[in-house]
């Protein structure tokens, strides 16, 4: 390290900051990857970078040298979440300093200051998203209006169990179990003493955030991309997230069985049809809050969401699910690749929150409950689902690079 000239030290300075903020703000393995290496080459270096869900490896090397390495630097990190705008500001100040606009050390220091705590304002607005969100899922699932109000309450309320396990590491490893528990036994409680409700679809909406979907996707796209350590990493985490999901609920359920709670069976009458067009709309709006994106960019999400929620529906009741939601994953590689190269902006504005509502996390957690309910049938039948719907989306997106290829790596 210290035989390395001051210029040299500050631009391995800089792509390990801009490494640490794009794995912290979700960047999937082979984008991470492309994007540090891409950036490390047009500032003159010689960069390898490894990518896993919870450690990333860069190693420095000298420009026509014997290819050892000079400084391997390990980033040992959580698994991170999407924050579209501060990804988005990552991505800028990458750009701003390679083309010279912006000094190294300015860059550094933005770069740094990017992982700087959430802001109450920002906080609070994840808590309420967590609530639109089960809110507006719930009526897509076509459930009675008092079944999207009872769920979107236990959606704040998981929200803000969320936000109280970010910094307590113990209740953030069992956040998942304890909000499916509270989920459950609160909406059977409500469904048995105030009012009946459509007991599964409440449940799944109102923990639909928490429900490893985008991991499972993400972990087939890596594990087809040959990325084979990232991916079975985050198929593995994805498994353990869904089994202490469908622990709490089994474990709820049995606590109402021992105390006699026992849920309504005729639920209420479901809403129109027209209803589930506003709940789209809110949903969209609530994944634009949920994924921290700008202001200026909330329009783009909601458009994002709302176009692949109607390919994959329309498409889906034309050609069945497999085909609609293969329809949205292509629709949603191919925009969100034609929006990189005419904006010049992560197209990951585009992809993440359209995304959401195509990939099947709730179809794994219904096939994990059903197997751990010993319903050995249903589960392997929803579980075969899980697998076509999963294969199904991924390919789209991998046919979207292949229809409008990617110029940026976000």
């Amino acid at each position: 390290m210290n035989a390395l000239e001051p210029v040299s030290r500050a631009r391995i300075g800089f792509v390990i900051e801009l490494t640490r903020r794009l794995h912290q703000y979700g960047a999937a393995a082979p984008r991470l990857e492309q994007a540090v290496d891409q950036v490390a080459r047009k500032l003159g270096l010689v960069c390898e970078t490894l990518s896993t869900p919870t450690s990333t490896v860069v190693s420095f090397s000298e420009r026509g040298g014997d290819g050892l390495a000079q400084i391997t630097q390990v980033l040992r990190m959580a698994p991170g979440d999407v924050n579209l705008a501060r990804l988005c500001r990552a991505d800028e100040i990458a750009d701003r300093v390679i083309d010279g606009s912006m000094q190294l050390s300015d860059g550094f220091g933005e770069l740094h200051e990017l992982g700087r705590p959430l802001s109450r304002p920002a906080l609070a607005a994840i808590v309420l998203a967590y609530g639109l969100a089960a809110a507006s899922v719930a009526v897509l699932f076509g459930t009675a209006w008092v079944d999207a109000a009872v769920a979107g309450g236990i959606g704040l309320l998981i929200g803000l169990l969320s936000i109280a396990g970010s910094g307590r590491p113990r209740l953030a490893a069992a956040s998942e179990a304890i909000a499916a528990l509270l989920a459950t036994f609160i909406a059977t409680a409500v469904s048995a003493w105030i009012v009946p409700l459509a007991l599964k679809s409440v449940v799944i909406s109102a923990l639909i955030v928490l429900v490893p979907g985008m991991t499972l996707t993400n972990a087939v796209r890596e594990l087809s991309s040959q990325h084979l350590v990232s991916g079975v990493s985050r198929m593995a985490s994805a498994f353990a997230t869904l089994l202490k999901l469908t622990f709490g609920t089994v474990a709820a359920s049995q606590v109402c069985a021992l105390l006699h709670i026992v849920p309504a069976a005729q639920p209420l009458p479901r809403l129109p049809e027209w209803s589930q067009w506003p709940a789209l709309l809110v949903g969209a709006l609530a994944f634009a809050m949920l994924f921290q994106a700008a202001r200026r960019d909330y329009a783009l999400v909601i458009a994002a969401v709302v176009v692949s929620y109607l390919v994959s529906h329309f498409g889906g009741d034309a050609f069945g699910p497999a085909f609609g939601v293969f329809l949205g994953g292509l629709l949603l590689g191919a925009l969100g690749n034609l929006y990189a190269r005419l904006a010049g902006r992560p197209g990951a504005l585009v992809r993440e929150p359209g995304i959401l509502l195509l990939v099947p996390g709730s179809v794994g957690f219904r096939s994990v409950s059903y197997l751990l309910t010993r319903e050995v049938g249903m589960g392997a039948e929803t579980a075969v689902l899980l697998v076509t719907l999963l294969i199904s989306l991924v390919a789209g997106l991998l046919f979207g690079d292949l229809l409008i290829a990617p110029r940026r790596s976000l």
